[in-house]
């Protein structure tokens, strides 16, 4: 005898085929579907990017106070500065990979 047939699982997997169906439609028709988390590319790197800016920017605050003299705190200051590396670093690396899949893409026979 043959066990039970679940309904609910047989369901679920149409819906989630459907779902996926869709999405290879709106693919190949060109659309761009936003992100499932309502975020755009564009505004994460923009922000990223900002978040990296004013990093930068609070090393070379904290350099400028040491070298006038306001601060004598060496060791955040060299916090700061090796922070604000690190992110640049990061950032760095990050456009690498871009750019990298960018040619990758570029260079794929149509």
């Amino acid at each position: 005898m043959l066990p039970p047939v679940d309904t609910s699982r047989i369901l679920a997997l149409r819906a989630q085929i459907l779902q996926q169906s869709q999405a290879l439609a709106a693919a190949s028709s060109g659309a761009v579907a936003a992100p499932a988390t309502g975020q755009r590319f564009d505004t994460a790197m923009t922000d990223a990017l900002k978040a990296v800016s004013a990093v930068q920017d609070e090393a070379g605050a904290a350099s400028a106070a040491f070298e006038r003299g306001d601060s004598q705190d060496l060791a955040s200051v060299m916090i700061a500065r090796q922070k604000a590396s690190i992110a640049f670093e990061a950032t760095l690396q990050v456009r690498n990979k871009l750019l990298g899949a960018y040619k990758d893409v570029m260079s794929m026979p149509l």
